[in-house]
């Protein structure tokens, strides 16, 4: 049974139904590959493997009763650690935390353990979740499983890690401008970034958004049905809706479909990614959709207006720190944010103003099409020890020119693996829908994900070096 970490969470909520599998093996399985992984991998934090056998036991005893909580009631997998559980710290990624254990589960952490869901860990992010890295002051550096010497990606850098190398099927990250959908595409994975408001968050702000972080569409859509539920501490969340989470089947002929391959700002598209992309759109033209191109909407005015606005705001946040807290925060980002000092308040105000400019435009852009696809990022993963594709402070933001516009316009946006670079890196093809059309963006991937094939094995067994990845 040394596969059972790689079964899908449908794959093994059928298992359990059937009896012919038990969440306390599942886990036990699990807990063995993190045991063989994350001395390379570094994905997790809090891991905590008896408690996890603890919480298997008793999905087991509830299945013998037939009495699971839910149908992923065992499944096992992660939460981000900035998603609060209560008894647990919640650094942020940062050595300038003050570790304190939390007084109770956010939305997210609530319904999984509704779920009866097996949480074996958190996962480790960058500091405050401000780069789309695996470099923390806090956590030790994460890296890539499909290459060790690269990066997952962030900021939920660990729950890309963890899902691509084996740790479980389930995993939840959060998003305010790609920090779900770019791990989702370096690492290979399907990450969904719901319509703001469908998965209740603690604190909720704008363009937050917590989300699923999978190996299959089904597994994403399975768990978006435990991720949904209602929790009233979200002040910004939608109202209860009945979703048919599981019914994936759509037909793709007569969908008009808009291909964006210049976001209107930032990094330079690659030629493997622009290739993979291309391709991706093909196989759906194939199957009947039009696909139409889609001209630039997004603007370096709304990108340096968010950067500045942002920085304000991370600015206020670490002057508020004691001194001695301060100088423990990652350099790149005490860099970038020190900046904020010299912003008048007019700066701030018209830069604040920019999510209002970048909503409108991509919502306007959008609704000609039932769908939009784009690159999840304009370029491959990077070093690992790099804070972002540029390594430069000054640039902060110049890979999510493609991600960041559909958390200002509330829009669900979904990565799916869509090949790979020659060097064997993931890359991730963006799908996007109109506002609280989530359902619709899970149906679209699935319909990909068949068109597409199996993808290659994933990395699980062991470390590979750079360039020897699997063909």
């Amino acid at each position: 049974m040394s596969h059972l970490h790689t079964l899908s969470a449908v794959a093994l909520a059928k298992a359990f139904a059937r009896h012919s599998l038990s969440p306390l093996e599942v886990t036990r399985a699990v807990i063995d590959q993190i045991q063989r992984r994350e001395p390379q991998l570094q994905a997790l934090f809090a891991f905590d493997a008896d408690a996890a056998l603890v919480q298997a036991r008793a999905s087991e005893a509830r299945w013998m009763r037939n009495e699971p909580l839910s149908a992923l009631d065992g499944v096992p997998g992660t939460l981000k650690e900035n998603i609060a559980t209560q008894g647990c710290p919640m650094p942020v990624g940062t050595a300038a935390s003050d570790l304190r254990p939390m007084s109770e589960d956010a939305p997210p952490a609530a319904r999984w353990k509704e779920a009866g869901l097996v949480l074996l860990a958190k996962t480790t992010m960058p500091d405050y979740g401000m780069l789309s890295s695996g470099l923390s002051s806090f956590h030790p550096l994460t890296r890539n499983p499909w290459d060790t010497t690269k990066n997952p990606g962030g900021s939920s850098a660990g729950a890309g890690a963890a899902a691509a190398g084996g740790y479980g099927p389930l995993h939840v990250g959060t998003d305010i401008g790609g920090s779900v959908r770019l791990p989702a595409g370096w690492c290979g994975l399907v990450g969904l970034k719901p319509s703001a408001g469908r998965v209740p968050i603690k604190p909720p702000f704008v363009g937050r958004v917590a989300g699923p972080m999978t190996r299959t569409v089904a597994d994403c859509a399975a768990l978006m049905a435990v991720l949904s539920r209602p929790d009233w501490r979200d002040t910004t969340s939608l109202p209860p809706q009945a979703i048919a989470w599981q019914q994936l089947g759509r037909e793709v002929r007569g969908l008009k479909i808009g291909l964006l391959m210049d976001a209107g700002w930032g990094l330079a598209l690659e030629s493997e990614t622009r290739a993979a992309v291309e391709a991706a759109a093909r196989l759906l033209a194939g199957a009947g959709a039009s696909v139409e191109p889609l001209a630039p909407f997004g603007t370096r005015v709304m990108a340096d207006g968010l950067d500045r606005f942002w920085r304000m705001r991370s600015y206020l946040d670490m002057q508020a720190l004691p001194a001695h807290r301060r100088e423990q925060v990652l350099p790149y980002i005490r860099e970038w944010v020190a900046t904020g000092a010299t912003l008048s308040a007019a700066e701030v105000f018209t830069g604040y103003s920019q999510i209002a400019a970048l909503r409108d435009a991509a919502v306007a852009a959008c609704q000609p099409f039932d769908f939009v696809l784009s690159p999840t990022s304009p370029t491959p993963s990077y070093p690992a020890e790099w804070a972002s594709p540029l390594n430069d402070p000054a640039q902060p933001f110049e890979h999510i020119a493609f991600t960041l516009p559909y958390n200002m316009s509330e829009q669900p946006a979904l990565s799916i693996n869509c090949g790979f670079t020659t060097g064997g890196l993931p890359i991730g093809l963006q799908i996007i829908g109109r506002r609280h059309d989530d359902l619709g963006v899970l149906q679209l991937a699935a319909a990909y994900e068949q068109l597409r094939g199996a993808m290659r094995p994933w990395p699980m067994d062991a470390a590979l070096p750079s360039g020897s990845l699997p063909a």
